[in-house]
């Protein structure tokens, strides 16, 4: 207990940034529900529940004064599996277009406010991953891995919209999910699709973190 109050005090400017920001996006979503007596966009909800999860698991591993390199490397593993969660709700503005014009501006509020909620949960687990990173493994190129971390979850972000794939998969179903992969890899022509929202989705990541991290007052704070 004494730890998670330590934790909390030691985060409290993100933490707030954090529920205020996620704050608005559930009232607004809300008077969405009010006023167009639809539950359409309810899933974001859960969605952002799922962006939760990577930053949950950064806070958790930086309470720790100590962690072995194993430890840290199975947990890094979980983490990056639920990462692409965070960005993926960006890619719910698709659902607008199928949206009824009735206040089709407080549908792209809703939706906007839930993306930039997951947005800043998934840029604030990144600076707090590297820093776990510089830590324990000082040999390793933070701004390299960050970079190829961001393109990665571009391609988990691709999975998930266009394939329909979630995370858990990886798991429960991983011969299919490797078997795309695996195609999507070795036929890259056949593939265009795949590796040309990778690679734009991933540089707008890319920088979103580089503006992010300029911006962002103190990442430990």
């Amino acid at each position: 207990m004494q730890t998670i109050k330590t934790l909390i005090q030691s985060k409290f400017k993100t933490l707030s940034l954090v529920t205020v920001a996620l704050t608005f996006s559930i009232i607004v979503l809300f008077v969405r529900i009010k006023l167009n007596q639809s539950f359409f966009y309810l899933f974001l909800v859960w969605n952002v529940f799922l962006a939760i999860i990577p930053y949950t698991i950064t806070m958790y591993l930086n309470s720790k004064p100590v962690i072995g390199k194993l430890k840290l490397g199975l947990w890094f593993l979980v983490w990056l599996a639920f990462l692409p969660n965070a960005p993926y709700i960006v890619t719910d503005l698709i659902h607008i277009r199928v949206a009824n014009d009735t206040l089709l501006w407080l549908d792209v509020l809703v939706v906007f406010s839930f993306a930039l909620s997951g947005l800043l949960l998934f840029y604030l687990s990144i600076l707090d991953m590297q820093q776990l990173i510089a830590k324990r493994f000082r040999k390793v190129p933070i701004i390299t891995s960050t970079l190829f971390i961001l393109f990665l979850c571009g391609f988990g972000v691709y999975l998930g919209r266009f394939l329909r794939y979630n995370s858990w998969e990886i798991i429960s179903n991983p011969q299919v999910l490797i078997a795309d992969v695996f195609n999507i890899l070795v036929a890259p022509f056949q593939h265009a699709d795949a590796w040309l929202f990778t690679l734009g989705f991933g540089t707008f990541l890319a920088v979103g973190y580089w503006m992010f991290k300029n911006f962002y007052a103190s990442p430990s704070t």
